[in-house]
This record gives structure tokens, C-alpha cells and sequence, in this order.
């Protein structure tokens, strides 16, 4: 048995996020350092009028999920696997000690930045919820024009789809999958376009600055996004990180990775519990937790019954 930490992505931001993280030291000293990296308070991520920004929600996330990663860590609790969603990529490769904090901090800054500046008007995400794969890929494929692109992001489960593209595609798509029995077709809250080929300008200046960076081996096994594979050296993970962007998340598949490598106990950070609620659907044998919906030391005591 063995316990894997799972970090969430936008969408599961929310006011005042920070202020609920545990009372613990390494929440703390990881809000001083990230408040250092910045130049400001990283409290002031998590108000409503900061949350209107991709940038304030990418760098609260990554703050909130690396400190509570480490004060699960001070108490015992050593994941064996990290898996991240979208920017929670950038939280699991700092607890896997591929990046350092510091490090993080800028690329998800300049991450965000750059998704503000290649976002038009008029695009964004949509969850479609009841019908798999290839039902979404074949409504995407009869919708997508250049005129109103759209395209299939993430996977979050088997039959949970997100697209992504021109609202007007998306519309198209959404009305097409609720007319093929789709239960749900909702907007995400998400100010940017994510997760779509329009964006491979955003992934190569990622790349271009990754590679200045120096790049640690990782010390436990991280589970990548764009191909959903255990990767288990640096450059992989760095290629994983650039190129998430560009790219739907395989999240679906990441779980049964996790499950096949014999994660027994999935830990997900805060701010939320999106990533438990997909996992207890996906992988059902094994126990998802939110440390959001959790005290520190109940998760503790749960740990302590899974670790190897």
C-alpha cells in the first residue's frame, strides 16, 4: 500500500483560501517564501478582486498546495507518487523536489502572464459530463471551424470531458452533447483559455526558460499530464511541465496509473476537493481524502495506516 498527494488546478480556488490552510509551520515559512519571491503578501492572492485574475489564482494555488504538502510532510505523511493537475503540475514537481519554490513561483507567474496575453475574447472552458470520449471528440470534430475553434482538453474522468475554444464552439458542442444524453454541459469558471494548441506559443517560452533552470532528479515518482505516464527523471518532467499548457490533461488515466502503482491512499491539497471527488469515481478501491474537507491530524492518522 502506498499513498500518492494529488494537486488541484484552476477552478478550485476560492476567497480567503490561504487563510484556511492548517495552522502549521511549514504553512508559515512556505507563505514566507513565496511572499519573498514576490516582492508582496502572498495573503492577498485570495480576495475576491484578485481571483478575477488567472495570475493571483495560479500562484495561490501553487502556494497553497506546496504548503500543505510540506506540513504533511513534517508530520510524517511521505507520498511515494505526486500527480497535479494542469498548474498543480508545478506543486507536485516542487514536493518531488524537481523544482525548487522559488523557481516554481516564477514559471507559473510568467505561466499565467503569458495564458492573459494569448486568451482572446470569447474563450474558455466547458465541462461535458455523461458521455465518454469519443462521443465529445466526434461532436468537437463536426463543430471545430476556424472560425470558432474548439477542441477536447482534459479528460477528468471516463465521462467527464472538458472542452476548450471560442464560446461559440463550445455552444455548438454543448447543445449537440446534451441532445446525445449528456446530464451536464457547464461553463467552468476559468478567465483563460487552457489546455488547447492555441496556446503552444505559451509553452514554448516555458520551455525556453526551463531550460534555464537547474533541474533536480525527482525523489518519488510524478505522474505527467499530456501522456498521463509515471516520468521518473527531470527532463521528462520539465517537458511535461512546458507543454501541460498546449495540451489536454489525461487525468482520467493518471488515476489508473496511481492505482496501478499501487496508491492505496490519494491525499489531495487545498483548496478543494474536485480531485477526491474524480478519484472516488475513478479508482473507487482506493480512499480519497481532501485535506480541505479534513483536519491535519486526522489525515496524519489515515496516512499512518498506508504508508509501506
Amino acid at each position: 500500500m502506498s499513498i500518492a498527494l494529488l494537486f488541484p488546478g484552476q477552478g478550485s480556488q476560492s476567497r480567503d483560501m490561504l487563510d484556511r490552510l492548517p495552522d502549521h509551520p511549514a504553512v508559515r515559512q512556505t507563505l514566507e517564501e513565496v511572499s519573498a519571491e514576490l516582492g508582496y503578501n502572498v495573503r492577498t492572492l485570495d480576495s475576491p478582486e484578485a481571483l478575477r485574475s488567472t495570475i493571483p489564482v495560479q500562484l495561490a494555488l501553487l502556494t497553497a498546495g506546496v504548503a500543505a504538502a510540506r506540513a504533511l510532510e513534517a508530520e510524517g505523511v511521505i507520498p511515494e507518487a505526486v500527480a497535479g493537475l494542469s498548474v498543480g503540475a508545478f506543486g507536485a514537481a516542487v514536493h518531488a523536489q524537481v523544482l525548487s519554490l522559488a523557481d516554481a513561483v516564477q514559471l507559473v507567474k510568467q505561466r499565467a502572464e503569458l495564458m492573459e496575453q494569448h486568451s482572446p475574447a470569447g474563450y474558455g472552458l466547458t465541462a461535458i459530463v455523461g458521455l465518454k470520449e469519443d462521443q465529445v471528440l466526434a461532436l468537437v470534430s463536426e463543430a471545430n471551424t476556424p472560425d470558432d475553434p474548439v477542441y477536447v482538453g482534459n479528460v477528468n474522468s471516463a465521462d467527464q470531458i472538458i472542452i476548450t475554444g471560442s464560446d461559440n464552439g463550445r455552444q455548438k458542442v454543448s447543445d449537440a452533447a446534451l441532445q446525445a444524453g449528456a446530464r451536464k454541459a457547464e461553463r467552468l469558471d476559468v478567465a483563460v483559455l487552457s489546455h488547447s494548441p492555441l496556446l503552444q506559443p505559451v509553452a514554448a517560452a516555458l520551455t525556453q526558460t526551463l531550460r534555464s533552470l537547474t533541474l533536480r532528479p525527482p525523489k518519488m515518482v510524478y505522474i505527467g499530464n499530456v501522456k498521463a505516464r509515471a516520468l521518473r527523471n527531470s527532463e521528462d518532467i520539465a517537458w511535461d511541465l512546458a507543454n501541460n499548457i498546449a495540451h489536454g490533461v489525461r487525468w482520467y488515466e493518471a488515476m489508473i496509473v496511481l492505482q496501478e502503482l499501487g496508491s492505496t491512499l490519494l491525499i489531495e491539497t487545498p483548496p478543494a476537493h474536485v480531485l477526491t471527488n474524480l478519484a472516488k469515481q475513478s479508482i473507487p478501491d482506493a480512499k480519497s481524502i481532501a485535506l480541505s474537507e479534513s483536519s491535519l491530524s486526522y489525515i496524519v492518522q489515515q496516512a499512518s495506516r498506508y504508508s509501506p
